[in-house]
C-alpha cells in the first residue's frame, strides 16, 4: 500500500512521533492508522525500558505556583544530558508534572517511597471502619490489606490519572517522553505546599469573640 505523505502527516500530528518512525509504523500496519499509534506505543515502551537504567543526573528544579499564590510545588526532575535539560518538550513535561502535583497532592513518586507512618495511620483508620461495619475480625487483615494497596496507588505520583490525559498514568506519560526525547527522564523528588495547610484555624464564633474582647 503507498502511503502519502498526508496520512504521515497526521499521523505525526497524533502521536508526536518522527516522520520516519510514522512512515514505519504505517507500512507496518498497512495504513492502519489506529494500529499504526499501537505500533509506535509498543516501540516507544521497548526504548524506553532500555534507557531506564541509564543514570540520569542532569535536568531542572522547577518552582509552580497555582492560584494566586495558594498552592506551590517544588520538583526535581532529571535526564542524562544537560542539552536535553534545556529542551522545550522536557521544560514542558516538567511543568505538566508539577501542574499535576499541585492538582492531585500525591504522598510519594512510587509506592516504596511512602512513609511507613502514613501507611500505618490509613491501616488503623480502615480497621476501625471495617469493624464499625461489622465486619469478621479473621478477614479484616485481608479486606484492609486489598484497601490499602488501592489508596497507595490513589497516592502515588506514577500510578495516578494523568491529569492532562486522563486515558495514561503519570507512569506512562513518563515512559511515552523518555521514548520521544531519546534519554532516560527521571522523576526524582518533590514537595507541595497549601497556604495553611496544617494550620488549626479558629472558628468564626471564637475569633468574633476575641475580637470582642480586645474591644473592652
Amino acid at each position: 500500500m503507498s502511503i502519502s505523505a498526508q496520512m504521515i502527516k497526521e499521523l505525526r500530528e497524533r502521536t508526536g512521533a518522527g516522520m520516519l518512525d510514522c512512515k514505519k509504523a504505517l507500512s507496518e500496519t498497512e495504513g492502519n492508522a489506529d494500529k499504526a499509534i499501537e505500533w509506535l506505543r509498543k516501540k516507544g515502551l521497548s526504548k524506553a525500558a532500555k534507557k531506564a537504567g541509564r543514570v540520569a543526573a542532569e535536568g531542572l528544579v522547577f518552582a509552580y505556583i497555582h492560584g494566586e499564590g495558594r498552592i506551590g510545588v517544588l520538583v526535581e526532575i532529571n535526564s542524562e544530558t544537560d542539552f536535553v535539560a534545556r529542551n522545550e518538550e522536557f521544560k514542558g513535561f516538567v511543568s505538566d508534572i508539577a501542574m499535576h502535583i499541585a492538582a492531585t497532592n500525591p504522598l510519594a513518586v512510587t509506592t516504596e517511597e511512602f512513609p511507613p507512618s502514613a501507611i500505618e495511620k490509613e491501616k488503623a483508620v480502615l480497621m476501625a471502619k471495617a469493624r464499625e461495619e461489622g465486619k469478621k475480625e479473621e478477614m479484616l487483615e485481608k479486606i484492609v490489606g486489598g484497601q490499602i494497596n488501592k489508596w497507595l496507588k490513589e497516592q502515588c505520583l506514577l500510578e495516578q490519572k494523568f491529569v492532562k490525559n486522563p486515558d495514561v498514568t503519570v507512569g506512562e506519560h513518563l515512559t511515552n517522553t523518555i521514548a520521544k526525547i531519546g534519554e532516560n527522564i527521571k522523576i526524582r523528588r518533590f514537595v507541595r505546599y497549601e497556604l495553611g495547610e496544617g494550620i488549626e484555624k479558629k472558628s468564626e464564633d471564637f475569633a468574633a469573640e476575641v475580637e470582642a474582647a480586645s474591644k473592652v
